[in-house]
């Protein structure tokens, strides 16, 4: 007969993976009598598991929705299946999910056997993402080393390059990451500057923890996304282009509506719709990455910049059309 624990752990898992269990045939896979059945099935209760029984010669046992989510136990196809799910929501656009994505990732890589990783790599690896992404990718890896240093109050170290080109080797002391607009931020105190920093991960690699422990320090600001949105208030401003899309309102926001606004604009001559788009990007590159997607001819009004780009692009695709061609 197996140990309490290890025969609690699957009693909990068979209640998972099964709606309704007769008590004699739930008996029987545990190879255990009906009485220590019950016995077990009181031990998952004690420990916050709601299990309900049905008394009787057909009575059976049941896992109920309780008011609080209680561990889980997975398999090692869930747990693949999680990680993966987790890596691609880290880096969703969506308000909230990202935060805490990352926050359930770097949890359950944490006790993650090294079989399982490497399985999730090679899926992350043959695995392409079939829209344009809201923002610089970030590696997961990266993001799941630096929020675990964040969890333990773990002294990090990292290189990194700031937007003059810059690279330096940080020590600091991270407290919180944040997910502002389209990219990641981790909310730290510099060691080596003796002050509060944000680190865009985007420009960080190699994430080490040091393995020093440290009493978080007072954050000077009402949490870490202000301070993050404080500290982009003086930087250089982002760039603004407008554009016409000849192509349906919906069309667009279903393309790049996460990021940029978009507004019906009156048809062309012929009756084809338009809409008005206004992206706010960090380079003319991005900005023409945007209007791409939407797979319909556009227009640029400005700003001039992002007109010379696209007609240099127009050229180099063109001539590589040609070379195709022939």
């Amino acid at each position: 007969m197996a140990s309490t624990g290890s025969r609690t752990l699957q009693l909990l898992s068979l209640l998972q993976t099964h709606r309704y269990w007769p008590g004699h045939e739930l008996a029987g896979r545990l190879d255990v009598s009906p009485r220590t059945l019950r016995r077990d099935v009181e031990r998952l209760r004690d420990l916050g598991y709601p299990v309900d029984a049905t008394r009787g010669v057909a009575g059976g046992y049941q896992l109920a929705a309780g008011a609080s989510l209680p561990p889980l136990v997975v398999d090692d196809e869930e747990a693949v299946a999680l990680a993966v799910g987790l890596r691609t929501a880290a880096q969703s656009g969506v308000a909230g999910v990202a935060d805490a994505s990352v926050r359930a990732l770097a949890k359950i890589v944490q006790v993650m056997p090294p079989r399982l990783r490497r399985r999730v790599d090679a899926l992350r690896v043959a695995t392409l993402a079939s829209e344009l992404r809201p923002g610089p990718v970030v590696d997961a890896e990266l993001l799941t080393v630096v929020a675990q240093a964040c969890r333990d109050e773990e002294r990090l170290v990292f290189s990194y390059v700031r937007r003059d080109g810059d690279a330096s080797e940080r020590t600091v002391e991270p407290h919180r990451l944040v997910s502002v607009g389209r990219r990641w931020y981790l909310v730290a105190y510099d060691l080596g500057r003796f002050d509060w920093r944000s680190f865009r991960l985007d420009r960080m690699t190699q994430p080490r923890p040091t393995g020093a422990r440290f009493r978080p320090r007072t954050l000077p600001a009402a949490d870490a996304a202000e301070y993050v949105r404080e500290s982009l208030a003086g930087a250089v401003e982002s760039l603004v282009v407008d554009a016409v899309v000849a192509a349906p309102l919906a069309d667009v926001e279903r393309a790049i509506g996460r990021w940029a606004e978009a507004e019906p604009e009156a048809p062309a001559a012929d009756g084809t719709a338009r809409t008005r788009v206004r992206i706010t990007a960090d380079s003319p590159e991005w900005a023409l990455f945007g209007l791409a997607a939407v797979a319909a001819p556009f227009t640029i009004d400005g700003p001039p910049e992002v007109r010379e780009l696209a007609a240099v692009w127009g050229d180099r695709f063109a001539a590589a059309g040609r070379l195709v061609t022939r």
